[in-house]
């Protein structure tokens, strides 16, 4: 991995623009990893040169200026292929640019390419892309993580020192778990989502991987705040004041309470993954901080209810592809063109139809109040069950995912285990919860993921104390 530091002195010491064509080299030499569906050469060229001009000039927008990023396929760009990784969307090209990859050009970072993914962002495992399976870098013969994996994978190559993701259960930090890399889930409502093509709605979070806990300060610094394109910002998302999301770098851990939930560190975590989390938590305690036992005792219903709403709202969010439509040249002498039309069931895979048959049961007349209505009464227990144990910790510490990443082919042959690898991820969406992964240990070289929780809009602290654990670690 490479990380903001060593990027912006290789622009210092050559240019953008040969940072620029080095990064498209080395995206060339692990094509093999999949990690890429298209790539944006020749903007990204032309974005380095500028930026080369700006620095010359002494006019550099950030510190993010020249700075090689890739962005998962699941948000637009204008003039470029936005996939989703799936065939219904194949071939479509993006009108209009998301706002959170619009404030990085504008902070003049540099757009190389669109990420795979898990189709539509369904999955945990990385493997349901219609442009095929994204491979881990680290354990080949293991899933990367999803459904952000293409990115995560981007990172923990080298290839970029950062990449956009997209979380809606976990599918940011799950895959940063799985490649050794750090990822953040900011706060609900803390990045716009305009420009993000929908899985659910009031779950979906636009987030970041890198390869430090400080690298991600100030990409949060630049995509984080109100905008008038999506009314789920508001005024108090915009962040100012001190150092921004860098505001605690470098600050000691001393006197910290870390609350460990009872429930994520019973039945159901592997015992090997359990106990390097407990020995990483163990040196920050040597170092200052307090843990603390709390309780999160509604946890055990996460699962249930996020797979229902996810789902009702994929439904209805996807209820707008109407299926392929494409024309082909019939004669060749007579310049005549024929139009093919292929319906939702030849666009979708399987994993999309799967969500999408669910979500349209959990909301049919006769299930809603049973299913859907009973979900959402389960969502907001669990979130005052956060509220409740933040009042006795500062930071919440929990194990990412259950263990180490499952083999190729495992998920596909055992649903479930894809299903439960979500065990600990996704109450912090239904809660709106910040949240960041990061590595704590090893087994046998594979890496081991540790999340932190932060109370709404916190992100400054979690960065903080990641970037202290990732010197201790």
């Amino acid at each position: 991995m490479i990380n903001l530091e060593q990027t912006r002195k290789k622009i210092s010491e050559s240019s953008a623009l040969a940072v620029a064509e080095n990064t498209f080299e080395k995206i060339e030499k692990t094509k093999n990893l999949n990690a890429y569906i298209s790539l944006c050469k020749e903007r990204a060229l032309k974005q380095a040169a500028d930026s080369d001009a700006r620095i010359k000039a002494g006019k550099s927008l950030s510190v993010l200026d020249g700075v090689p990023i890739a962005v998962k396929d699941v948000m637009c760009i204008e003039g470029t292929k936005t996939t989703c990784a799936s065939r219904i969307l194949e071939n479509f090209v993006a009108p209009y640019t998301a706002t959170a990859v619009a404030k990085l050009e504008a902070a003049g970072a540099v757009v190389v390419g669109k990420t795979n993914m898990d189709e539509f962002a369904m999955g945990s495992s990385n493997e349901t892309s219609y442009f095929g399976k994204v491979v881990n870098p680290i354990v080949p013969e293991r899933i990367p993580g999803g459904s952000s994996g293409g990115s995560a994978v981007a990172v923990a190559s080298g290839t970029v020192p950062f990449a956009l993701g997209s979380d809606t259960g976990g599918s940011i930090r799950q895959p940063a778990a799985c490649t050794g890399s750090v990822g953040i889930k900011p706060t609900y409502g803390r990045v716009s989502r305009y420009g993000l093509i929908a899985y659910a709605s009031s779950l979906d979070q636009i987030g970041t991987f890198a390869a430090k806990a400080a690298d991600v300060a100030p990409i949060l610094n630049v995509i984080c705040g109100q905008d008038p394109h999506d009314n789920t910002t508001s005024a108090n998302t915009d962040f100012v004041s001190n150092g921004g999301f860098g505001s605690q770098l470098g600050k000691d851990i001393k006197g910290k309470i870390i609350g460990l939930p009872k429930e994520y560190f019973a039945e159901g975590l592997d015992p090997k993954c359990r106990e390097v989390i407990e020995n990483a938590l163990a040196k920050l305690e040597k170092e200052g901080a307090i843990l603390k036992e709390v309780s999160l005792p509604s946890i055990r219903y996460a699962i249930e209810s996020y797979y229902i709403i996810a789902t009702a709202e994929a439904s209805s969010n996807l209820s707008r592809f109407d299926g392929i439509r494409y024309t082909r040249r019939s004669s060749e002498s007579q310049n005549l063109f024929d139009t093919y039309s292929k319906s939702r069931g030849e666009g979708f895979g399987h994993e999309v139809k799967l969500r999408i048959l669910l979500g349209s049961f959990v909301l049919s007349s006769g299930f809603y109040d049973a299913y859907y209505v009973q979900a959402q009464k389960v969502r907001r227990v669990i979130t005052d069950d956060f509220k409740r144990a933040f009042a006795e910790c500062d930071i919440i510490a929990s194990p990412a995912t259950p263990g180490l990443p499952q083999l190729i082919g495992e998920c596909e042959k055992d649903h479930l285990s894809m299903v439960m690898s979500d065990l600990y991820t996704v109450s912090v969406n239904l809660a709106g919860l910040p949240g960041l992964v990061q590595p704590c240990g090893k087994i046998d070289e594979i890496p081991v993921g540790l999340q932190w929780i932060g109370k709404s809009f916190e992100e400054a602290k979690l960065l903080g104390v990641a970037d202290f654990a990732e010197r201790v670690f």
